[in-house]
């Protein structure tokens, strides 16, 4: 449970606290040419946030790729926000299920 709670924290630490305006505003592909540099720069963070509590490389990585593919879905309004944030939260059960079993 204490993993969890950690990723939930470093969750909104790294997708609001850490998420200016302008890596909001440029990381949809609408608003910047080079809306991809700020998408991965915000997933890359995330993902960091993952790595930090579970001390896993992998983890991190997933995190990264999932938070990418997410927000990606949610900049093109494939999803909502409540989806994105929903997507967000399974994952970090996922994460915590494995870091506690690994």
């Amino acid at each position: 449970m204490r993993i969890f709670f950690l990723l939930l924290c470093a969750h909104a630490l790294t997708d609001f606290q850490l998420q200016n305006g302008a890596m909001w505003q440029n990381k949809q592909r609408q608003g910047c040419q080079l809306w991809y540099y700020w998408l991965t720069a915000h997933a890359l963070i995330c993902g960091g946030g993952v790595y930090v509590v579970t001390q896993s490389l992998f983890l991190g990585v997933c995190e990264t790729i999932a938070h990418w593919v997410i927000d990606f879905w949610k900049c093109e309004s494939r999803i909502g926000t409540h989806s994105d944030q929903l997507l967000h939260f399974l994952f970090r059960i996922v994460y915590a299920i494995y870091a506690m079993g690994v």
